[in-house]
């Protein structure tokens, strides 16, 4: 096991911004009022990432600028509602989306450092924050664009591509459909999009009235976004090949049914364990819960076409006391974990959207405001999408203080397997309590 830190040189990564501007449909789209479903709602929040690419000769990054601008608009005609701006609808009581083509943001940038003097593009820098910026200069809030695209060249001839876009517009399968969909548009070949995105977020729908039979968590509301960058800590946990082996020995040790011992599985519980011993609450033997962010675009009934664009998500949950959660054997987390896993695929699998879905439509809250958050990105397949210029050198979510989760990324290969990193943003006066507990549990296993 590594941690990786941010890099103190790197708090600053001097970009200038050279042009900054508003992009439109490159075809007239129809005006209208874009319904948005109830998990929707509950996701209006910016995402910011990155990819970072080498210099390539062929393409110098201000060429590479005028081809994502053009595959841009482009793909702002099948996903118009990306240029569009949030409303409020009065008669529904909803939040929904004007397509009103008013357009996204395009940003090109530059820095003065180089690739190499970044250092390790892994690390959890929020400097890296400046390479995808959320909003335009000189705009109004309520005229901000919902998606901002960058590019910032760096002095060695390489590039990262940011963008930032409110949750509300996609989920992270969508998000990465979405990238395939704008690198095929950046080709000169006038191919078709590898994906024909579905927008009807009526597909998600939930039961009325809403039914929730089966026992749920009810959490305490979210915590207010007071979180700032100096209460707030960053790390990556890289997790190599050999130490998910080592936790799948462990957990196997007890017997436990095989299915359950899955990477994500065993991942996930010594995330739960390590965060719940770190717990200030762990004194008063409180309840600790973790909560797993999940695609339900097979599990519903009837299931959602693959190529849906909305949220689609939903959450399998597992809960325990913090004394018992010290005491029991590992494998007795990683069971609970598996099986909160299935009844979430029993829940999910009922007519007309599941009972999450449903808790939330009588809740109108999240169910997040829970002690560990995982969400896992390493299957969404985000580094194999392939631009003109090649793949990326390196992927990833921008680090933000105001989302307090473990989130599940691509680890190294090698001979033994495949590695996990976490990239873990917590409340500073705990990280070192979870990266302790992390290290005791590796040396005593």
């Amino acid at each position: 096991m590594k941690i990786i830190s941010p890099n103190p040189a790197m708090k600053d990564l001097k970009v200038k911004i050279e042009e900054s501007k508003l992009v439109f449909p490159s075809q007239q789209t129809q005006k209208r009022s874009f319904f948005l479903s109830d998990v929707d709602h509950f996701l209006c929040y910016n995402i910011q990432t990155a990819y970072f690419f080498k210099a390539n000769p062929d393409y110098p990054p201000e060429s590479i600028a005028r081809r994502l601008k053009m595959a841009v608009e482009k793909v702002l005609v099948p996903y118009d509602f990306m240029a569009g701006r949030l409303k409020w609808n009065h008669q529904s009581g909803r939040l929904e989306i004007d397509c009103n083509s008013q357009g996204a943001g395009f940003v090109f940038a530059s820095s003065e450092f180089t690739l190499e003097e970044l250092g390790d593009l892994l690390s959890p820098n929020p400097a890296f924050q400046q390479l995808a910026v959320d909003k335009l200069p000189g705009l109004d809030d309520d005229k901000q664009p919902l998606c901002v695209f960058q590019v910032t060249s760096f002095n060695c001839g390489g590039f990262a591509f940011g963008m930032s876009n409110d949750h509300v517009l996609l989920d992270g399968l969508a998000a990465k459909m979405f990238r395939e969909n704008l690198a095929s548009q950046a080709f000169d070949d006038d191919r078709p999009l590898p994906f024909v995105p579905i927008n009807d977020r009526r597909l998600l729908p939930v039961r009325l009235p809403p039914h929730v039979p089966l026992p749920q968590p009810s959490p305490p509301p979210p915590p207010p976004n007071d979180q700032n960058i100096d209460n707030v800590d960053f790390k990556v946990v890289k997790l190599s090949s050999s130490d998910i082996n080592l936790l799948k020995a462990k957990a196997a040790a007890d017997n436990i049914e095989s299915g359950k011992i899955s990477t994500f599985n065993v991942v996930a519980a010594l995330l739960w364990r390590c965060r719940a011993l770190s717990s200030p609450c762990i004194n008063d033997n409180k309840d600790s819960t973790i909560v797993t962010v999940l695609d339900v675009r097979s599990r519903v009934k009837p299931p959602l076409p693959p190529e849906y664009c909305g949220n689609a998500v939903g959450v399998a949950y597992a809960s325990a006391k913090c004394e018992d959660i010290e005491k029991w054997a590992f494998s007795k987390l990683v069971e609970m974990v598996g099986e909160g896993i299935n009844r979430a695929n029993e829940e999910y699998g009922v007519e007309s959207g599941g009972v999450t879905i449903d808790w939330w439509e009588i809740k109108r809250k999240v169910l997040c405001g829970e002690d560990v958050l995982l969400t896992p990105w390493s299957g969404l397949g985000f580094d194999r999408v392939v631009f003109p210029w090649g793949k990326s050198v390196h992927f990833g979510p921008l680090v933000d203080p105001l989302q307090m989760c473990f989130v599940i990324l691509n680890g190294e290969a090698d001979d033994d397997g495949v590695g996990v990193n976490v990239l873990c943003v917590q409340p500073a006066q705990l990280m070192d309590r979870i990266l302790f507990h992390l290290h005791h549990f590796f040396q005593h296993m």
